[in-house]
C-alpha cells in the first residue's frame, strides 16, 4: 500500500430553515517511510457555494482565501472544475469535484477541512440534502451527523438507501427503501438529527474501493395556505410560500422529442417508457401534441392540441411506440415547429387565460441540422415564445450541449434537467415531469411596501408548480417598523388570489439560532437568513449574466456577484481559493465534538465546529456541584447583595424598559469577564401599581482571557462560541468543557458556567408550562463564586462584589451610630434605617425576598428608587448598547 491512509472522514452537516451547513474533516496518515502523495477529493453538489478550506501538514497549517479571479489560467494547487457535463445519477447539474493534493512527510498526517453552503430546493413536495460518501478507501472512522432545524414542524422525513448507480446490483433487493446500515433517525416536532456510522466491515459490505454512494435525507415541514413562512432576523429576511390543496390549473403542452439517431437503444426506449406514464397522468382538462424531431420535423397532430381522452391517449401511445431514431439533430426547426403551434392554439381557440402553457423538449446531443449556431437558436426561440409560454428542457447522455439547455429554459421561465444515460433515466424523466405536471398558480407576484425592504431577489414567477418552493430574500431598512406588511398575488384556476398579512419584527425571537457556522475567521455574523439572502442574490446575478449578451451589462452583473462573493467568502465562478500558510503559532483546526446527550437525538442543533469533551466526565456529575449564592438578579429583576462579613443582604429593584440591555458584571480590563442581560416585557398583573413588568430573556456572558469566547443563553438554548460554535439545547443535561471555560446544563433546571475555575455563575431557567397574560419564560443569575472578578471590576452586581457596606442606626437625636454585627436583628423593627455605601447615605427599609425558584428566603435591607444612591450613578448608566457590549461607563469610578 504506497497512498496515504484515511483515519478519518467526517461530515457534519446544520440545516436550517432549508439552509445548509456543511463540514466534511478527513484525516490522511502516512505512515509510510518517506513522502507521499495525498489527495482529498470531495464531490459537492453544483449549486453548493465553498465557503472555507483549511489544510493542516504535520504541523504547517493553510487556509484558503476568497479572492477575485484575475485572469484564466490561475494554477493553484487546489483546483474545483466541473466534469464535462457528467452529471452523475440522475441529478441535474450533478456534482462538482474539489480536489486537493498534498504530500504528506514520512510518519506525519495531513488533515483537511472543507466548508460548503446551499440552500436546498423543493422538489415534488420534499426537500432533498445529499452528501457524496466516496473516500474511496475504506476508514476506520466514517461518520455523517446531519441536524435539522424547522421551525414549522418538520414532517414526513426519509433516508432512503445509499444511491450509486455506478455499482449496480449491490446486493440491493429491488425496492428496498430502508436506510443504509448504522443509519439512527431521531427527531422532534422541529428538530432531527441523522448520523450514518458505519463500521469498516459495514463499509465492505457496501463497498470494497470505499465508494459507498450518496447518502440523502429527504423530509418537508408543515405548511398551510398564507402569505406563507416569513423568516426575519437582524435586518434580512427569507420568504417561503408553497400553498397547497388549490385545483391544478388546466395545461396546454406541447412534447418536443429527439428521434435522431444518436438516440438508437437504451435513451429513445427510456423516454419512450417515460412518455407512456406521463401520459397516463394527464389530466382530462388539459390538451397536449407530440412532435419527433430528427433532420426532418414529424407533428403528431398537424396544426392543433388535442383533447385528453381515452382514444387520443392510445393514439399518442402508438405514435411514440412507432417513433424510430434515425438522422441529425435540428433543435432550431422542432423549436420553432413546437412553439407556433402552441402559438396558434392560444391565439386561435381564445384560451382562458388561467390556463399553463408549456413545451418540453427531450434531446441527447447537439444542433448538427439546419442552424447550429449557440446564439442563433436562443434569439430565434426567445422571438418564437415571445414569454407566452415556457420551456423546459432534458438532456440525456454525455454529448447534451446543457449550456445551450440551460440558457434556452432560463430565457423562458422554465427549468432545465440532465439525465446520465443510466437504467433509471425513464423514472428521472417522470420524477421531471411530475415537478411540473400540475401547476397550481400562475402570474405570482409577491409584494413588500418600498419603503421597508430593498435588495429583495426576484418577485414575480410566471407559474407555480405543486410540490416546489418560491423563495423570496431581501434586506430591511425600515428599522423602526416592527412589522412587514406581505402581499402575494396570483392566479389560480377559478379565482384570482390576494394574500395579505403583517408579519411581526419583534425579532431577536424564534428565527434566531445564531451559534450556525458560518465563517470560522469572525467575517460575517452567521446570519444564516442573510447568507441566504446572499446566496439567492448571487445564483440571480450568475443567471442574469449567462442571458444577457451585452458585454457592458455582462461585466457589471459579474462585478456585482464577485463583490458580494468576497463579502460572504463563497467560491463562485468569478472567485477562486488562494492557499495561504498560516502564522507559525496557528493552532490546527480543530473539529472534535462532545454530544451533549446520551439518547439518540438531543434537542439542539449542533453546529458544524464543537468542542472537545473532557476527560472523564461522568453522566450526572453536572447535578447542583455548585453552591448558590444570593447574590443574584432574578424575576422581575430583583437585585439581591449578599455581605457574608456583615452578616446582611441588601436588595434592589430595577424597573427597566422592554429591550434594555443591563451591564451586571463589567470587569473586562483586569479579569476579562462582563455579564449583560436583556429585558423582556409583559404586562403588569391586575391590580398592581406597575406599568409592566420585565424579565430577563438572554444572559450574555463574554470572556476574553485567556482567549475569546461568548455564551448566550436563552431559556431554550445556550451558544458557545470560543472560536468554534456550539449550540446545545436547555432541554438536555451536557457539559463542555474548553481550556478556560466550563458549561453545564441541569435539563430545564440550570446553567452553570465556570470561568478559569474561579469564577462561577449559576443561570436558573424559568419556564411555564401555562403562563399568566404577566408572565414569561425567563433566566435568573446568580454569581456563586467571585474570587476571579478584580476590586475594579463594575456593573450592577459587580461593583459590591470587593466592597464593604456599613448599616448605621438612627436614634431619636438624628445622630447616627455603627451598628454591630449582633445588633441587626434588633434593628429589624424599625421601619427605616440608613446605609453607608462608599460615603452615600442610602435610606433602606427591612424586607423578606425569595429566591432561587422561591426555595429560599433571603432577608435583606431594601433600597428604594431603582436602587438611588446605592449604585454609582443611575439606572441609565448600566445600559449596554447591544449583549456583546464589553464597555463601562464607569472608567473613572472603577479607579476611585
Amino acid at each position: 500500500e504506497t497512498r496515504p491512509r484515511m483515519s478519518e472522514f467526517h461530515v457534519r452537516s446544520t440545516i436550517i430553515s432549508r439552509y445548509a451547513f456543511t463540514t466534511v474533516s478527513c484525516t490522511m496518515v502516512n505512515s509510510g517511510s518517506e513522502a507521499r502523495e495525498a489527495e482529498f477529493e470531495m464531490q459537492i453538489p453544483a449549486a453548493a457555494f465553498i465557503s472555507n478550506f483549511t489544510m493542516s501538514i504535520g504541523n504547517k497549517t493553510y487556509y484558503g482565501e476568497v479572492t477575485g479571479k484575475e485572469k484564466k489560467n490561475s494554477t493553484e494547487n487546489k483546483e474545483r472544475h466541473k466534469k464535462p457535463p457528467s452529471p452523475t445519477e440522475g441529478r441535474e447539474n450533478g456534482y462538482e469535484t474539489f480536489k486537493a493534493s498534498v504530500f504528506i512527510p514520512r510518519k506525519m498526517q495531513a488533515r483537511f477541512l472543507l466548508h460548503y453552503e446551499e440552500l436546498l430546493q423543493r422538489r415534488r413536495g420534499k426537500y432533498e440534502y445529499t452528501v457524496s460518501v466516496r473516500p474511496r478507501q475504506l476508514v476506520g472512522r466514517l461518520r455523517v451527523e446531519v441536524n435539522i432545524l424547522e421551525n414549522s414542524g418538520i414532517v414526513s422525513l426519509e433516508v432512503p438507501p445509499l444511491r450509486n448507480s455506478k455499482q449496480k446490483g449491490n446486493g440491493k433487493a429491488e425496492g428496498d427503501v430502508s436506510p443504509p446500515p448504522s443509519t439512527v433517525i431521531g427527531h422532534t416536532k422541529t428538530l432531527a438529527k441523522v448520523t450514518f456510522n458505519p463500521s469498516v466491515v459495514e463499509q465492505t459490505r457496501i463497498a470494497r474501493n470505499g465508494i459507498l454512494g450518496d447518502f440523502i435525507i429527504r423530509y418537508d415541514v408543515n405548511r398551510e395556505l398564507s402569505v406563507g413562512d416569513v423568516q426575519i432576523l437582524n435586518g434580512y429576511f427569507v420568504h417561503y410560500f408553497a400553498p397547497t390543496d388549490l385545483p391544478p390549473l388546466p395545461k396546454n403542452v406541447v412534447f418536443v422529442l429527439d428521434s435522431s439517431a444518436s438516440m438508437v437503444g437504451t435513451k429513445l426506449k427510456q423516454t419512450k417508457e417515460a412518455l407512456f406514464t406521463i401520459l397516463q397522468d394527464l389530466r382530462p382538462e388539459d390538451h397536449f401534441n407530440i412532435i419527433g424531431f430528427s433532420n426532418r420535423i414529424k407533428v403528431w397532430q398537424q396544426d392543433r392540441l388535442v383533447p385528453v381522452t381515452p382514444n387520443n391517449i392510445r393514439d399518442a401511445k402508438k405514435y411514440i411506440h412507432n417513433l424510430s431514431p434515425t438522422g441529425g439533430t435540428n433543435i432550431n426547426e422542432a423549436l420553432q415547429t413546437g412553439a407556433k403551434l402552441l402559438n396558434d392554439y392560444i391565439a386561435q381557440n381564445n384560451i382562458d387565460a388561467r390556463t399553463v402553457s408549456l413545451i418540453i423538449f427531450l434531446t441527447d446531443g447537439r444542433p448538427t441540422v439546419g442552424e447550429t449556431q449557440s446564439s442563433k437558436i436562443l434569439s430565434n426561440t426567445k422571438d418564437a415564445i415571445q414569454d407566452k409560454f415556457c420551456l423546459f428542457t432534458i438532456g440525456i447522455g454525455n454529448d447534451v450541449d446543457h449550456k445551450l439547455l440551460e440558457r434556452m429554459a432560463l430565457e423562458n421561465c422554465g427549468m432545465t434537467r440532465l439525465f446520465q444515460e443510466d437504467e433509471d433515466a425513464a423514472s428521472h424523466l417522470k420524477g421531471f415531469y411530475d415537478e411540473i405536471g400540475t401547476p397550481l398558480l400562475s402570474d405570482i407576484r409577491v409584494d413588500y411596501p418600498e419603503d421597508d425592504v430593498e435588495q429583495v431577489t426576484q418577485n414575480f414567477f410566471p407559474n407555480y408548480f405543486n410540490g416546489s418552493e418560491i423563495i423570496i430574500a431581501g434586506k430591511l431598512i425600515n428599522h423602526t417598523s416592527d412589522k412587514l406588511h406581505v402581499e402575494v398575488t396570483a392566479s389560480n384556476s377559478k379565482k384570482y388570489i390576494l394574500l395579505k398579512t403583517d408579519v411581526a419584527i419583534d425579532l431577536p425571537s424564534r428565527n434566531d439560532i445564531r451559534g450556525v457556522p458560518g465563517l470560522e475567521d469572525g467575517k460575517g455574523d452567521n446570519n444564516y437568513i442573510e447568507r441566504a439572502w446572499s446566496y439567492l442574490t448571487i445564483k440571480e446575478l450568475l443567471n442574469s449574466r449567462l442571458k444577457s449578451d451585452d458585454s457592458q451589462e455582462k461585466d457589471n452583473l459579474m462585478e456585482k456577484a464577485k463583490s458580494m462573493a468576497l463579502a460572504y467568502n463563497f467560491v463562485t465562478p468569478f472567485t477562486v481559493l488562494k492557499m495561504k500558510e498560516a502564522g507559525l503559532h496557528s493552532e490546527p483546526p480543530q473539529e472534535e465534538f462532545i454530544s451533549p446527550s446520551t439518547d439518540g437525538i438531543g434537542e439542539k442543533v449542533q453546529s458544524l465546529q464543537g468542542h472537545k469533551a473532557p476527560p472523564g466526565i461522568r453522566r450526572g456529575q453536572d447535578k447542583q456541584r455548585i453552591k448558590i449564592s444570593k447574590t443574584s438578579a432574578d424575576g422581575d429583576p430583583h437585585f439581591v447583595i449578599d455581605f457574608p462579613s456583615s452578616k446582611f443582604s441588601v436588595c434592589f429593584n430595577i424597573d427597566g424598559e422592554p429591550g434594555d440591555i443591563l451591564r451586571l458584571v463589567s470587569d473586562h480590563k483586569e479579569s476579562g469577564v462582563t455579564v449583560n442581560g436583556q429585558l423582556i416585557g409583559a404586562p403588569a398583573p391586575p391590580n398592581g401599581h406597575k406599568k409592566h413588568r420585565t424579565y430577563f430573556s438572554t444572559i450574555t456572558i463574554l470572556s476574553n482571557k485567556p482567549e475569546r469566547s461568548y455564551l448566550e443563553i436563552t431559556p431554550r438554548r445556550v451558544i458557545l462560541d470560543d472560536g468554534e460554535r456550539l449550540v446545545l439545547s436547555c432541554g438536555r443535561s451536557a457539559v463542555v468543557r474548553s481550556r478556560s471555560l466550563e458549561v453545564s446544563i441541569s435539563a430545564y433546571s440550570n446553567i452553570t458556567v465556570t470561568i478559569q475555575d474561579s469564577i462561577s455563575f449559576v443561570v436558573l431557567i424559568h419556564h411555564y408550562r401555562k403562563p399568566a397574560p404577566y408572565q414569561r419564560n425567563h433566566l435568573g443569575f446568580y454569581i456563586s463564586n467571585s474570587k476571579g472578578l478584580s476590586s475594579d471590576s463594575h456593573g450592577l452586581l459587580g461593583q459590591f462584589l470587593n466592597h464593604e457596606v456599613k448599616l448605621l442606626q438612627e436614634s431619636l437625636n438624628t445622630s447616627r451610630q455603627e451598628v454591630g454585627q449582633n445588633q441587626t436583628e434588633v434593628l429589624k423593627a424599625n421601619p427605616t434605617n440608613t446605609l453607608k455605601v462608599k460615603g452615600r447615605l442610602v435610606p433602606v427599609v427591612w424586607k423578606q425576598r425569595r429566591i432561587y425558584n422561591g426555595q429560599q428566603e433571603v432577608d435583606c435591607w431594601f433600597a428604594k428608587n431603582n436602587a438611588d444612591k446605592l449604585i454609582d450613578g443611575s439606572y441609565r448608566d448600566y445600559l449596554a448598547s447591544h449583549p456583546f457590549d464589553t464597555g463601562s461607563s464607569f472608567g473613572t469610578i472603577n479607579s476611585l
